[in-house]
């Protein structure tokens, strides 16, 4: 299978500065490919510096075997390179917090998918999703690491509720903000005609799932349908960064 990758970020309605980051990678054959979105944390001092620092790391880690260019000895499995790249992120992020006090609390969401033919890995930590559209309906693969995720779960609020709880964008994991990070990893079988979308919150919060499911039935490249999305988070007065990836395997 062949795969057809677009992506965009851009700053919203309302932010004066993007700390959203979108990056991918196909090997030369079209066999593979890698796609990430980092989201810094809001609010704080060093968020797009936290995360360029992790989708770079990422790119480091992982691009050189993508290639095929570099190979670990001993081998490692993709859920351990995937793994691997992760603390690559946390420790480098970690270690400039420690050595300037303005960042000290610096921090990203990423999530991250590795395209190895019919095979989808997923890791993730933070509120930055990846979805799978197939035959026009999309389905949310990752969990989001929120305290009110964490309500959701416990049942102590409805999803009727969670609109209104005002701390709804607080992380319970972040890379770089902890010193022993957890990831949650994944790996999705995919059919010819899939889609994967990797999105910042910015998109979620901005535009309704239904909608931007019409978006992508109705555009017929990724490219524009990635253009079509994040317009209609403009239109909707996008309160924060909206960073959208797209991918379509032929």
């Amino acid at each position: 299978m062949s795969m057809e990758i677009a992506g965009r970020s851009h700053t919203g309605a309302v932010r004066e500065r993007n700390q959203d980051v979108v990056a991918w990678e196909v090997r030369d054959d079209g066999g593979a490919g890698l796609l990430l979105v980092a989201d810094g944390m809001g609010g704080y001092q060093g968020g797009e510096i936290a995360s360029r620092m992790a989708a770079d790391a990422v790119l480091e880690a992982l691009v050189p075997r993508l290639s095929g260019v570099q190979t670990p000895t001993p081998a490692l499995s993709v859920e351990e390179s995937l793994m691997a790249a992760f603390a690559l992120a946390n420790e480098r992020i970690q270690e400039r917090r420690a050595t300037d006090a303005r960042l000290d609390k610096m921090g990203t969401t990423l999530v991250v998918a590795w395209l190895d033919g019919d095979q989808a890995h997923i890791a993730h930590v933070g509120d930055s999703r990846c979805y799978l559209i197939r035959a026009g309906k999309a389905h949310c693969l990752t969990r989001d690491d929120t305290v009110v995720q964490n309500m959701l779960d416990d049942g102590s609020i409805t999803e009727a509720d969670a609109a209104n709880v005002p701390f709804r964008n607080v992380l319970t994991r972040a890379v770089g903000a902890m010193e022993a990070l957890e990831v949650s990893y994944q790996c999705q079988p995919l059919q010819p005609g899939d889609r994967l979308l990797l999105c910042s919150d910015g998109l979620t919060n901005a535009v309704a799932q239904s909608d931007w499911e019409g978006v992508l039935t109705a555009e017929d490249s990724n490219e524009s349908a990635v253009e079509a999305m994040i317009e209609t988070a403009l239109d909707n007065l996008a309160s924060d960064n909206v960073s959208v990836v797209l991918l379509t395997l032929n």
